[in-house]
């Protein structure tokens, strides 16, 4: 990946060729000139050990950086939208309004 393609706050996939022996995820934090620190989300429970050493936190060269797949049943791919409607009021509301 290149520095421009990484933000912050972005899921990314990652490999760590010294501290962890299977691919994880995580959220960028911080980008660096070669790298960027992230939060591990999501890892293999073979590297648990390794991961807690890590305080969940690691900084990864771009050249092993990836742009993440959602799992097809993650609740942390769904849209943040909000929807707000105005409620009108009922005539006998509004007449109990006017009398204060």
């Amino acid at each position: 990946m290149k520095k421009a393609d990484v933000k912050v706050g972005a899921i990314v996939g990652a490999k760590s060729e010294e501290e962890l022996k299977k691919p994880f995820q995580g959220k960028v934090e911080k980008i660096y000139e070669n790298s960027a620190l992230l939060a591990i989300t999501s890892y293999d429970p073979v590297d648990t050990t390794a991961i807690s050493d890590l305080n969940n936190k690691i900084v990864v060269n771009f050249k092993n950086l990836k742009t993440a797949r959602a799992a097809k049943n993650s609740k942390t791919a769904s849209t943040n939208e909000v929807k707000i409607e105005k409620i009108a009021k009922k005539n006998d509301d509004k007449k109990e309004a006017d009398k204060k």
